[in-house]
């Protein structure tokens, strides 16, 4: 109760500073809305179903994308870490365009898939599975050698080591990997809607596309806030809860504020 009641005092107090500012007028109104214009934009915007809708939009095309650069990323990253050929050639890879902005993506997606879905498809998929996969490749090289020589005596071999030893070791790491490639995703859709405009349905990144066109302000923060909270609701309620389980599960949750 503590925690939620600084937490929140916190905040309150952001948002006094920020009313403050925009009272003392060191902003024009145009450039920075109040909290209160904010907060009207949201509840409108919520009561029309404009909101919403662009929210399920993005969270539809996310999912999908997120999903493939799962099912390719961690396979990748597995083979890069057990074939020293794959090291060399998708490893190295996967380091270069794990270094490339995902806004790279969109004038090549436009050009290859036109104003569709599929061109903001592929621009989550490239900026989300090479984090995966690097991620997935470096826990599995940081499995302690002492559990495989265990599993081994114990006439462990193959697969069984990889299904049972290697990947559930190496499992902090690749949540770790997973929230990055969430969080990259994040950026590549925010970016291809805002460069990308489908007919089939507008998300968050049109919104604010629309309302910096706009000079809607309002509209931009709100939209920015509801991607932060989104963001952060993930985080706590999925890959927390995921990363706490595993420590959990073998014994090795600690926190620096128990030392």
């Amino acid at each position: 109760m503590k925690r939620l009641l600084f937490a929140g005092a916190f905040f309150l107090i952001l948002i006094l500073i920020w009313q403050f500012l925009i009272y003392a007028n060191i902003w024009s109104h145009v450039l920075i809305p109040s909290p209160v214009e904010v907060i009207q934009y949201l509840i409108a915007s919520t009561k029309d179903g404009t909101l919403l809708s662009a929210t399920y939009v993005t969270l539809r095309r996310l999912l999908q994308g997120y999903a493939v650069g799962l099912i390719v990323g961690i396979p990748i990253g597995l083979l890069n870490a057990r074939f020293q050929l794959f090291e060399d050639t998708i490893g190295t890879i996967a380091l270069g365009m794990q270094t490339l902005p995902s806004v790279c993506w969109a004038p090549l997606a436009i050009l290859w898939f036109g104003q569709t879905e599929k061109a903001m498809f592929f621009i989550v998929v490239m900026g989300s599975v090479w984090s995966i996969a690097l991620a997935t490749d470096t826990g599995v090289r940081n499995v302690p050698t002492i559990y495989i020589r265990a599993a081994r005596t114990l006439g462990s071999k193959g697969l069984h080591t990889w299904l049972k030893v290697i990947l559930p070791a190496s499992l902090p790491f690749i949540i770790t990997g997973m929230k990055q490639g969430w969080a990259f995703a994040w950026r590549s859709l925010m970016a291809a809607e805002i460069y990308i405009t489908v007919l089939t349905g507008f998300g968050l990144g049109n919104l604010l596309h629309y309302g910096r066109e706009l000079h809607a302000m309002d509209g931009v923060v709100g939209v920015m806030i509801v991607i932060i909270i989104i963001g952060l609701s993930v985080d706590k309620f999925i890959f927390s809860s995921l990363e706490n389980f595993v420590h959990m599960r073998w014994g090795t949750q600690k926190s620096i504020r128990q030392l």
